[in-house]
């Protein structure tokens, strides 16, 4: 049997990682500006942020029922490892140079003697050098630096598995494997610096409010969906049943539960920040799956669990960028109005003519969207957002907007031809029409 190059190249690369981190020789942290003492952390903290970490991690197998129960019978295992390979791809780039790329200090820019960075330092946390037992003195001073790194990491895992069910049904795997590498280090760790970093450009200069990754994760996953969607093209068979309803159901149960990491964990403390944000999660969600379901009635279709399901998760990604600004009762408007508009998108024939698989836009980009215009509405605090006397803080929002989509879109349009040039990213029209399953992976649902 003959073994294709980019394969080879693969190996390749996993096992310089490999050796390298044999022979790597670790600089540990020590108290400094930067660092402060062991005595610093605080115990609750770290329990809720380990726990918040695995909440985190199980969204992605989560993600992976969620989408796999969508797509038809001869995609369902591909379709789900696209999701949870990610687990290995993304948490290797993480270890070696994502995190330096993310939260490494600012390469950037000065005004007015402000630093404002575009990206971090690659070389600063390489294999987490200097990322060990004490907290960094800005980014999180109650807990390990590492364990501030391993949390993050579970948000950079899940953005790329977002995308893949934009393009379901007729990727090459390899490809895809790239393309997610790319997209990491060139799309998903500038923006995280940007928006989540002391010294980035959209949280710094622009004000740019993002709790918890609505427009580090969702805006960024779902114009890249987008772009997917354009650069590969329709399905010769656009049509199919979801396969496995219950998989959906199980996803979204699996999906809402690891919520409550994901938000409540960015309050990066055990406080009352973080049952706040615990709070809005599902009462957003809540309200969105009912108003979804009950606005797919007065438009004349029957009440499913898809969309329940559908309604549920948009819910959650509308309040993501809200959930630590906003009341409980504001986050029943946000889940309610996000998945009036998600659904509108989701059912417009123009998007649907361009065949989004799993109506990712719709549904993530769209609901990222919802979720950043209407934290900039009515985020809680003093010139914190619209309702509160801050027009300059909303403005910045909307620019930002703006430039996060532009960044995002054709940002990742760019990463597509350039993996399509290097390995073609569309499987073999045979291949799509025996399924990716066997055609890709040799097995069978």
């Amino acid at each position: 049997m003959k073994i294709e190059k980019r394969w080879v190249i693969s190996f390749v690369l996993i096992s310089i990682a490999a050796i390298s981190g044999l022979f790597w020789e670790s600089t540990p942290a020590t108290e400094s500006v930067l660092f402060n003492s062991a005595d610093t952390i605080v115990t609750a903290d770290v329990a809720w942020l380990l726990t918040s970490s695995c909440l985190v991690l199980l969204m992605t197998p989560g993600l992976s029922f969620f989408y796999g129960g969508m797509v038809g019978k001869k995609n369902v295992i591909s379709t789900m490892l696209q999701s949870f390979i990610c687990l290995g791809v993304v948490s290797l780039l993480w270890v070696v140079v994502g995190f330096s790329l993310a939260f490494g200090d600012s390469i950037g820019f000065m005004v007015n003697g402000t630093h404002y960075g575009l990206i971090g330092n690659p070389f600063q946390f390489v294999f987490m050098d200097q990322v060990g037992v004490l907290p960094h003195a800005k980014m999180a001073s109650t807990i390990p630096f590492i364990l501030f790194a391993l949390f993050q990491m579970k948000f950079a895992v899940i953005t790329p598995a977002i995308i893949t069910g934009s393009f379901a049904e007729r990727v090459r795997f390899i490809s895809y494997l790239l393309f997610i590498c790319l997209f990491t280090l060139f799309i998903y760790t500038p923006l995280c610096h940007m928006v989540w970093h002391p010294n980035g450009l959209l949280g710094s200069y622009f004000g740019v409010k993002d709790f918890a990754g609505g427009t580090v994760v969702h805006m960024s996953a779902g114009f890249a969906a987008l772009a997917g969607v354009l650069v590969l093209g329709k399905r010769k068979n656009s049509e199919h049943i979801p396969t496995n309803i219950p998989f959906v159901l199980l996803g979204t149960g699996m999906l809402w539960f690891g919520w409550f990491g994901f938000n409540a964990g960015s309050a990066l403390a055990a406080n009352a920040t973080a049952a706040m944000a615990f709070a809005t999660t599902t009462v957003a969600s809540a309200s969105a799956m009912l108003t979804w379901i009950f606005f797919d009635r007065l438009n004349g279709r029957k009440v499913s669990a898809m969309g329940a399901c559908i309604g549920a998760v948009v819910g959650l990604v509308a309040i993501t960028p809200a959930a630590g600004f906003v009341t409980i009762p504001q986050s029943i408007f946000f889940g309610f109005i996000a998945a009036i508009v998600s659904n509108k998108m989701l059912y417009w024939k123009k998007l649907k003519s361009i065949d989004d698989t799993l109506d990712v836009f719709a549904c993530h980009g769209v609901g990222g969207i919802m979720g950043m215009i209407l934290t900039a509405i009515f985020a809680q605090g003093e010139n914190a957002s619209l309702l509160h006397g801050g027009w300059g803080v909303f403005s910045h929002h909307m620019i930002a907007l703006v430039l996060v989509a532009v960044f995002t879109f054709f940002g990742s349009m760019l990463l597509y031809k350039v993996t399509n040039f290097i390995i073609p990213l569309r499987v073999s029209e045979e291949s799509e029409q025996i399924g990716l399953d066997v055609s890709q992976h040799d097995e069978q649902f």
